[in-house]
């Protein structure tokens, strides 16, 4: 099988990973790739949100699967184009790529599904804004109704740090604060057939303890110890089927990846958002214990074949992965910093451990691999349970070196029983 893969981050790196260890991949091809993503597939240069270029490629290339990973180019309707010629995708079209392209979308869906959630309001004018504010109180939930990069979403005490995200935003989504854990899941799906992965948990605050403003993820880990072991077939008797059945129901299939960030209240589960894709950083330690195939369940969703798939196969053991990220991430990131230590994982580390690029590239002077983005990189490792999972990544992650860069020494450590 030909596989093309469209992105350029960690996720879309784990993704390649797993796709090139599975004996049915014959070839594996990314656009537009990064540093590391190039040393298990072809890189070729293409406007990720183009879909008539992404498509041309996946022609030239004779690809019988391409696999959409981020948000932007699903919202943009690449897939579609890819899926008018024939050419099986894993990703959702672009309606139904609103589920996260649109908070206001998601939540009218959640409302006609009967979807546990947030209580909100849609605002699009200081008014309205300062009304929503003064309903719910402290902490502050604000966010950002179109797609934002993972950076949103505010939380906060402060009112006025909340009204001026809310006012930076042409239209926002105030909702009420869930207390409680927060799992993500994801689930595969053809539009009809679902499929939940193993549930994860991310941490989103930039420093320990949770200090800090919110990013796109600052590491997680997989399984869950403290979870109740019914959480799954909860969400998808609760959120996951029911938000499939309804966007059938309103004509715009979802076919791809389902991901439910949850909070587990005191009033029981809640969602907190949906994303149409895989999210990063829960997608490296998912697929690190997934041992089913990932072209195999990938290809059966764009197909429309999930439900003859057998049921999928787990690692018993623990994954945890760490991001590292740039000099003053999440503001406006340094780059061009070089990236020290990554043949020396590789060569001490591995299998148990190993470096997932996000922003990185080679500097075309001295072909170092140097920084390119917020999120550099993360170190992904797998073991025994928790504990040893996370041994092994900080041990792998103190071999990287580079400058100004930062990350959270916290990740699983409360789930491990070590804090």
């Amino acid at each position: 099988m030909k596989v093309l893969v469209i992105g350029g981050g960690a996720r879309e790196h784990a993704l390649c990973r797993s796709l090139s260890l599975d004996p049915d991949v014959t070839a594996l091809h990314c656009a537009p790739g990064n540093a590391g993503i190039a040393e298990v597939a072809e890189l070729h240069t293409v406007d990720a949100l183009d879909g008539a270029a992404v498509a041309g490629l996946a022609r030239r290339l004779e690809a019988d699967l391409v696999v959409v990973g981020p948000e932007a180019p699903l919202v943009a309707g690449v897939a579609d184009a890819v899926r008018e010629l024939g050419v099986p995708v894993f990703g959702p079209s672009a309606r139904a790529a609103e589920l996260e392209g649109s908070k206001a979308f998601a939540k009218d869906v959640m409302a006609a599904a009967g979807v546990p959630t947030a209580r909100s309001y849609l605002c699009t004018t200081p008014e309205e804004i300062d009304e929503a504010l003064d309903a719910f109180g402290a902490p502050y939930v604000v966010k950002d109704d179109g797609l934002a990069a993972g950076k949103g979403v505010v939380v906060t005490e402060d009112v006025e740090a909340a009204r001026a995200h809310a006012l930076a935003c042409d239209r926002v989504v105030i909702e009420e604060f869930l207390d409680g854990p927060e799992v993500s899941l994801f689930a595969v799906t053809d539009g009809e057939t679902v499929v939940p992965l193993q549930p994860a948990q991310d941490f989103k605050r930039a420093h320990d303890a949770d200090q800090g403003p919110n990013t796109g993820g600052m590491g997680a880990y997989s399984p869950l110890p403290w979870a109740d072991p019914k959480l799954v077939d909860e969400v998808m008797r609760t959120v996951l089927q029911p938000t499939v059945d309804e966007l059938r129901r309103r004509g715009t299939p979802f076919s791809g990846l389902l991901y439910a960030g949850l909070a587990i209240t005191s009033r029981g589960v809640r969602v907190i958002e949906f994303n149409a894709r895989f999210g990063d950083p829960e997608t490296q330690v998912v697929l690190a214990r997934l041992r089913t195939p990932l072209s195999a369940l990938l290809r059966a969703a764009a197909t429309g074949t999930l439900a003859s798939l057998p049921p999928l196969r787990w690692s018993d053991d623990a994954a945890v992965t760490v991001v590292v990220a740039a000099h003053n991430y999440p503001g406006t990131p340094r780059t061009g910093d070089p990236i020290g230590g990554l043949t020396e994982v590789a060569e001490k580390d591995a299998p148990g451990a190993y470096v997932l690029h996000a922003g990185t590239k080679k500097d075309a002077a001295t072909g170092e691999v140097v920084s390119a983005g917020g999120r550099v990189l993360s170190v992904t490792a797998t073991g025994g349970d928790l504990a040893a999972a996370r041994e092994r990544a900080y041990r792998a992650l103190g071999r990287l070196t580079l400058d100004g860069s930062h990350h959270r020494t916290d990740i699983a450590a409360r789930a491990a029983g070590e804090s």
